[in-house]
């Protein structure tokens, strides 16, 4: 799994971080590729901790390439859900493919998670409550 560049790139570690401005609110955007297991997981989590204690963030995971996600992907998910609920940053997850999410589906974290299908989709939701 990697970090894909899409906007302006903030280089930590191996992996990349995207990120761009709009009004007061900071968007994030961490496009994950391959497989999200424990491994990958961890990588999340690092990242998500560097960033997360930033108030009026909007962190969004992209999982539009990630082809695998076992429990500790959605462990990881689910603690930077935490982490991100308890500083005021909004987290939310786009471009699920089938298989991944009728895991989120079946682990009714479809519930938890704002879940949408693209990424213009998340961010006009946001563009709309601003």
């Amino acid at each position: 799994m990697q970090f894909i560049e899409n906007k302006r790139t903030f280089a930590n570690n191996n992996t990349d971080i995207q990120a761009s401005n709009n009004h007061n609110l900071k968007f994030l955007v961490l496009q994950l590729q391959g497989g999200f297991d424990m491994q990958y997981g961890k990588v999340l989590e690092k990242q998500m901790a560097d960033l997360i204690p930033q108030n009026h963030y909007f962190l969004v995971i992209d999982l539009g390439q990630v082809d695998f996600m076992d429990t500790s992907g959605l462990s990881a998910l689910m603690r930077g859900f935490s982490a991100a609920r308890s500083s005021n940053c909004r987290l939310v997850i786009c471009n699920l493919q089938a298989s991944i999410r009728m895991i989120f589906e079946l682990t009714q974290l479809d519930s938890v998670f704002e879940i949408f299908e693209s990424y213009e989709a998340a961010l006009t939701t946001v563009n709309a409550q601003l």
